[in-house]
Order: structure tokens, then sequence, then C-alpha cells
């Protein structure tokens, strides 16, 4: 799979080998937001009141955009599985030039407190991944229910297309769950477990990596 796309009065158009298809924005953000809301992660750092779904739906839409501009937005051919795959380095980061997003996420998303907790955390994990050279990190990465299972073929394409990147590119690819479901799901498409973490919520957090195999032999 070779997605591409571009946006044109609120549709993505994405293409797949010779085959076009259009998807509403909207529609993408509304199934994040879905996903958004079985993941741990996400599901603590919410802020749990009457406007949650509200914000859900903001943490989504500010996701799916930042995928977009980022070249880094994913989807299934049958349009049930999404992804964010960001190419990126440690240089990347910038706290200024954030901050007025992320201050958006406080006030939107998260509350205060919940802020509060996932800044406690984000310096060990942001530690696990390289602190040189670029790599390929998957931000997100959801199947709608419906699509789920190895008979579906879903997240295979949706592996494959990583796969393809990070040895287009010939960089590393990281990732980290809370769920041991999932951790078990990319280790059985060829991750590497390199790292366990008990995360302050109490949960196991897992760390993966895909290094590929021109670079192996660099290493």
């Amino acid at each position: 799979m070779n997605a591409k796309y571009t946006i044109f009065k609120k549709h993505i158009f994405f293409i797949f080998a010779a085959k076009s298809n259009a998807l509403k924005r909207e529609v993408v953000i509304e199934n994040v937001a879905t996903l958004l809301k079985e993941i741990p992660s996400s599901m603590e750092v919410v802020k749990n009141d009457s406007k949650s779904d509200k914000r859900f739906h903001y943490l989504a839409t500010h996701m799916v955009d930042k995928a977009l501009e980022k070249d880094a937005l994913i989807i299934s051919e049958n349009q049930k599985g999404f992804a964010i795959l960001f190419k990126t380095s440690k240089k990347e980061e910038n706290f200024w030039k954030e901050l007025p997003e992320q201050l958006g996420l406080v006030w939107n998303v998260t509350g205060i407190k919940n802020a509060l907790k996932i800044l406690k955390t984000q310096k060990f994990i942001k530690n696990q991944r390289p602190q040189e050279g670029e790599y390929l990190y998957c931000w997100f990465w959801g199947i709608l229910e419906d699509s789920r299972g190895a008979d579906k073929q879903v997240g295979k394409e949706m592996k494959d297309e990583f796969y393809r990147r990070a040895n287009l590119y010939n960089i590393p690819l990281y990732a980290e769950t809370r769920m041991r479901q999932n951790a078990l799901v990319y280790q059985r498409f060829g991750f590497e477990l390199f790292n366990e973490w008990q995360h302050p919520s109490g949960d196991t957090m897992y760390f993966l990596r895909y290094i590929p195999t021109a670079l192996k032999t660099k290493i």
C-alpha cells in the first residue's frame, strides 16, 4: 500500500495503487476519536467530565490535522485502519513553537491536573527514542472493531506500509503501548520489544522498535 492524499473542500483523497477514493476529513476525525476512547493513555489524559466527547473530538482533530501537515497520515485501503507515522528527530523538538497548541490541549482536552501527569512521564518516554539522527515514530495506530483480526489483514497491510517507509528512509521505527495485547501484535509483526516500564498508572508500558535490515548491518 502506498497511500497518498490531498485536501480539497474538506475531503481527503486517497490513492491506493490505481484505485482512488474520497474520504471526508471529518469522518477520519470521528473514527480516530472513537479509537482514542479505547486507548489507556488517551483515556487517562482526557478530562473526564460532561464535555469528554468534545474533548476527544478536539484531540482527534489536533492529531489528524498535525498528521496531514507532516505527511504522516496512513489509512488502510478499506478505510477502517488509521495510523500516524512521523519522520522526526530529537532536534525537531521545540518547546516555544509547540507552546500555543499545547496550551490549547490543556484548555480543551486535558485540564491542568492531567497535563501535570503527562509532564511527569513524557521525559522518560521520549528518552526511549533515539537521541541522535532521524527515526519514524508511530504516534497512533488503531483499527475499527469490525476490521480487526488476522483474517481481515488490515493490520498486516498497515504494518507493511510502516516497514516500507522505514526501509525507504533506512531509519528505525519506534512505538510504545500500554496494552499488552497490542505489544504482542507488534512483536508478531516483527517489532522488537526492547524495554518495559512500570507506568505511574500501574500499567506496564512496552517500548518497541523495528530496525531495517540494511541498517542492522551497519550497527
